[in-house]
C-alpha cells in the first residue's frame, strides 16, 4: 500500500499487520516470560520494524525544536529503505508528519502511524521491550513502569500507555511488570544470556528504592530471559537519564563490546570511562574467556546554555542491513567513529545521521527508537 501526504496510513484504518497474533488477547501474560521460553534478542537479530514516537514537545529542545521533525523524517527515510517504521503519533499530528516523511523520500508503504498520543519522543525508554520465544518464534512485549528518568519531566502518563497500546494494536502478548521502573536505554543484551547495565541508573533511588540489587537482577532474568547481569559504574557527563548504557558501551557481538573512551585527561568523562573500561576488561564470557573490546573515542564536548550535552557515538541504532550512526558536525571525529563502528559490523552499511540538533534534547538515534524483532 502506498500512502501520500493527503492519505495518512493509520493503525485504525488498516488490517492487523502480518506479524500480529490474530485473536491473541493483549492482556498481561501469566507466568514470567523466561519461564515460558521468551528472551530479549540482540539488536542485530532480524527485525520486523523500528518504533518511533513523533516529536512534538518544544520543551525537550528549548529554542531548537524547529529542525527536529525534519530530522525525524530523514531517520524514517533511512530506516524505511530497509524495514518497516511504526510511529506513535497523535492523530492531529499525523498529516504533517506523513508529509515531512514523504518529502524526505521515505518509502511510505513501509511507514505506519498509530494514534498513540505521547508526552515526549523517547521511545527507547517509554516503549515496550520486545521478547521472542526461543522455540515458537512468538514475539511478545514486556511492559515496565516508566517515571521519566526519576520523575524529572512530568507528566508522563501518555508515555506509560505506549506499551499496552502497542500490544493492543499488534495483538501481542504483554507481560506487565509495573512494580519496577526500567528504561530500554539502560540495558543492552547479547541475545545469548548476557545483559549490560550501569549501577548509576538501575540502582538509583529515583527509580526503584524498594528493590535490592538482587531483586532487580532477578526481575531482569525473569522478564528478559537473561542469565547474567554485567554492571559498569557511572554514565557520561550531561546524561539526564543517570547513566544509560546506550551512551557508553554496547555489545557488537555476543562476546564483544564497543565502548566509549575519552582521551583528554582533563575531561570529566575521562575517569568515568576509564573505570568502566577496566570493568569490561575484568568480565569473562560464560565460557571463561575475555571479551573483545573496541574503543570508541568521544566527540569533542559541546553544550547549550551552559549545559553540556551527552553526545556519544555509542548511541547508534542497528537495523536490518545497516547501522545508523549519530554525527555531530565534527568531521574528523565523526569519520573516525563511523570507521570504527563499520569495523564492528562488516556486513552492514554504516549510515551517518547528522544529530547536531537532535542532541540538544539530550539523546539521539538509539534514544528515540525501539526495535521489534522478527
Amino acid at each position: 500500500m502506498t500512502t501520500s501526504a493527503k492519505s495518512t496510513k493509520t493503525a485504525q484504518k488498516k488490517a492487523a499487520p502480518a506479524d500480529s497474533a490474530a485473536g491473541h488477547p493483549a492482556a498481561p501474560g501469566t507466568g514470567t516470560p523466561a519461564a515460558l521460553g521468551f528472551r530479549m534478542p540482540a539488536e542485530w537479530a532480524p527485525q520486523t520494524a523500528v518504533w518511533l514516537s513523533w516529536p512534538h514537545k518544544y520543551e525537550s529542545w528549548p529554542g531548537k525544536f524547529r529542525p527536529v521533525p525534519y530530522l525525524f523524517s530523514r531517520i524514517v527515510t533511512a530506516i524505511s529503505q530497509r524495514e518497516e517504521v511504526r510511529i506513535n503519533c497523535a492523530a492531529r499530528l499525523q498529516a504533517r508528519a506523513a508529509k515531512l516523511c514523504a518529502k524526505a523520500g521515505a518509502d511510505m508503504a513501509r511507514v505506519t502511524f498509530y494514534d498513540h498520543p505521547t508526552n515526549d519522543a523517547w521511545c527507547r525508554d517509554h516503549g515496550p521491550i520486545f521478547v521472542k520465544h526461543t522455540q515458537t518464534g512468538e514475539v511478545a512485549l514486556t511492559d515496565w513502569a516508566y517515571n521519566a528518568w526519576g520523575d524529572k519531566y512530568p507528566p508522563y502518563d501518555l508515555d506509560n500507555e505506549i506499551p499496552p497500546s502497542i500490544g493492543r494494536a499488534l495483538g501481542l502478548r504483554r507481560f506487565e511488570k509495573n512494580d519496577m521502573v526500567l528504561e530500554g536505554g539502560s540495558i543492552d543484551v547479547n541475545g545469548e544470556g548476557l545483559l549490560l547495565t550501569s549501577e548509576q541508573c538501575l540502582l538509583n533511588k529515583n527509580r526503584n528504592p524498594h528493590l535490592t540489587k538482587e531483586q532487580i537482577e532477578q526481575n531482569l532474568r525473569d522478564y528478559l530471559g537473561v542469565t547474567q547481569i554485567l554492571w559498569v559504574g557511572d554514565g557520561i557527563v550531561g546524561d539526564d537519564t543517570d547513566g544509560h548504557i546506550d551512551d557508553m558501551t554496547r555489545f557488537y557481538k555476543p562476546d564483544g563490546f564497543i565502548t566509549c573512551v575519552e582521551p583528554a585527561t582533563h575531561d570529566k568523562n575521562h575517569a568515568i570511562l576509564a573505570e568502566n573500561l577496566e570493568r569490561l576488561k575484568s568480565f569473562r564470557t560464560p565460557a571463561g574467556g575475555k571479551f573483545d573490546i573496541v574503543e570508541l573515542p568521544m566527540p569533542r564536548p559541546f553544550g547549550f546554555q551552559r549545559q553540556r550535552v551527552p553526545a556519544s557515538y555509542a548511541n547508534f541504532l542497528i537495523i536490518n542491513g545497516a547501522v545508523l550512526v549519530p554525527t555531530f558536525r565534527q568531521n574528523k571525529r565523526d569519520r573516525e567513529a563511523c570507521q570504527i563502528i563499520a569495523s564492528c559490523f562488516p556486513d552492514r552499511e554504516v549510515v551517518p545521521i547528522d544529530c547536531y540538533h537532535l542532541i540538544w534534547g539530550l539523546g539521539t538515534l538509539h534514544c528515540i527508537s525501539q526495535q521489534q524483532p522478527a
